[in-house]
């Protein structure tokens, strides 16, 4: 009874509705659609007074056909589409054709005339209008209140460039661009596996962005992939213009200092990683790919890693983590040895620490926000203004943070160079960037009030935030718990590649071996030179 109620209630609203839009049971607005008339005049008329007079909306208007002839229409939208397609592969064939049409002549333009890998047949006027926003071509004929959809889409694009984000000094070169079915042919080149799936989204009321999970369907976790469809069907809003917009909206916790869903703009990343059982998101316009689930250990390793020899990239994975440790805890360190715990510093040390900081008139603490400040005010300024601009503030913010503050006063030197190791630290996990710079602050002003104990105070709680997050179901500190010592042959090192036969078990694979590798290979006897004469 409940139950009839409330869906009269549910009806009555969609009939009050002014937009006339209704509700379905997965969230997403779905407006009544309005079919297309028989007369050609009336439907570009309608079509006209949607996409409104602008000049770049183009109406070509022309006859084809012979007794009888056959009034058409081509719609579409001036420096979205490729020109030479409209000429070549529908003008052309269409004007040239001088037989008789009998039957369907939507039927019949779509399966013997038209010259296009993609052809589809629509009667709906929204979709219609959506793919010609989209840079397809619109066939309209009249007498027929359906209409063809041609692909011809032809926009400027950026090429294929090496991503600023992520270099590399071995592998792959090629990063995302802002274009969507360039990034999923990326994938496919990588990928080249029928289980290979993209289910696509459309996401923004007023954007129509298109939104795709790019899983393996043998691989992945159902559960996972049903979590990520369920989340973006969520999404009610007007614009989607980055992946960002998406991260915002289904991340685990968004008020936490550590992401929880990844990004990357090399192909090989996001493919490494749904070989291993997760889901990718691709976001139309933007160049960085979403990847969840994501765990604390996943910022410390590089697609470098795995193409460099075992012991080197082990080496460099450990100096991570101590950058990681430097940057958070440096200053830190530093206020609560110089203003509270004087006795774990050498003599000499102290004595030169106590001679810098003589003419300087701030406690240490004060010292450090305004280096801090400075600093981050001076990579702000570096990161937005042009590039040559850009070298000239690091070139001046270099001066006034060195021989500049020292010399007037403001700062010690060891504080400077303190400061000055933290900032560089943080750069060598660039993942984890904005969590450092929050991080640091917290721990300062604990180290500045309690000193050692401070610091203990906030490793703890930084311990028991990480241990409490969630990326989609899957722990945060996966792989570093003690229950899974035994899968630390990616986490603190980096093991040879042919120890690694499972996929992570934290992510619940359908398939979960990755490979049956013998090191080294087994023997094969093969005759050489004819000696051989078995």
């Amino acid at each position: 009874m409940f139950q009839n109620l409330l869906k009269k209630i549910q009806c009555q609203k969609i009939k009050n509705s002014p937009s006339g839009k209704s509700t379905s049971e997965s969230g997403e607005v779905q407006s009544h659609s309005k079919k297309m008339e028989k007369s050609l005049e009336k439907n570009v008329n309608e079509i006209q007074n949607c996409l409104g007079n602008s000049n770049d909306v183009k109406i070509r208007e022309f006859s084809f056909g012979n007794e009888p002839v056959i009034n058409a229409a081509l719609v579409f939208i001036d420096g979205l589409v490729n020109s030479s397609i409209i000429t070549e592969c529908i003008m052309k064939p269409l004007m040239l054709c001088t037989t008789q049409i009998k039957g369907n002549v939507i039927e019949e333009v779509q399966k013997h005339i038209i010259c296009s890998g993609d052809v589809t047949e629509a009667c709906d006027k929204d979709k219609i209008v959506e793919s010609c926003l989209a840079g397809d071509t619109v066939l309209l004929i009249d007498g027929n209140s359906c209409g063809l959809i041609i692909s011809s889409k032809g926009w400027d694009k950026r090429s294929v460039t090496e991503p600023q984000t992520e270099a590399v000094a071995r592998g792959p070169r090629e990063g995302f661009t802002e274009n969507y079915r360039t990034n999923t042919s990326l994938l496919r080149r990588k990928i080249r596996n029928p289980a290979l799936r993209f289910d696509t989204f459309t996401i923004g009321e007023k954007t129509r962005t298109m939104v795709s999970v790019v899983y393996l369907k043998n691989v992945a976790d159902t559960n996972l992939i049903d979590e990520i469809k369920r989340r973006l069907r969520s999404i009610q809003v007007d614009s989607i213009l980055e992946s960002g917009y998406i991260e915002q909206y289904i991340e685990d916790a968004p008020f936490s200092f550590f992401p929880t869903i990844g990004k990357s703009e090399k192909p090989d990343v996001v493919a490494a990683k749904i070989l291993e059982g997760r889901a990718a998101i691709l976001v139309d316009g933007t160049p960085f790919v979403l990847t969840a689930p994501l765990l604390f250990t996943e910022s410390f390793q590089t697609a470098e890693d795995y193409y460099a020899r075992t012991l080197y990239a082990s080496v460099i994975r450990l100096l991570r983590f101590l950058s990681f440790m430097i940057a958070v805890f440096a200053p830190a360190f530093y206020v609560a040895c110089t203003t509270f715990h004087q006795e774990v510093i050498p003599t000499t040390l102290m004595f030169t620490i106590a001679t810098a900081r003589e003419s300087t008139p701030f406690p240490a603490v004060i010292e450090a926000f305004i280096l801090l400040m400075t600093f981050e005010i001076l990579r702000e300024a570096g990161l937005r203004l042009p590039r040559p601009s850009g070298q000239a503030v690091s070139i001046v913010g270099a001066l006034v943070m060195g021989d500049a503050a020292v010399a007037a006063g403001l700062v010690g030197a060891p504080m400077v160079v303190t400061i000055a190791i933290s900032a560089m630290a943080q750069f060598v996990t660039p993942e984890h960037q904005d969590a450092i710079v929050l991080l640091r602050i917290v721990i300062l002003i604990l180290a500045a009030n309690f000193g050692g104990y401070g610091i203990l105070l906030g490793i703890v709680g930084l311990l028991i935030q990480l241990g409490s997050l969630e990326s989609f179901g899957v722990p945060y500190f996966a792989g570093v718990a003690p229950m899974h010592l035994k899968n630390w042959k990616d986490l603190l090192i980096r093991a040879p590649l042919w120890t690694m036969t499972k996929r992570p078990p934290e992510f619940k694979c359908q398939d979960a071996t990755r490979q049956v590798s013998k090191i080294p290979p087994e023997e094969i006897k093969v005759p050489l030179n004819g000696d051989d004469k078995q």
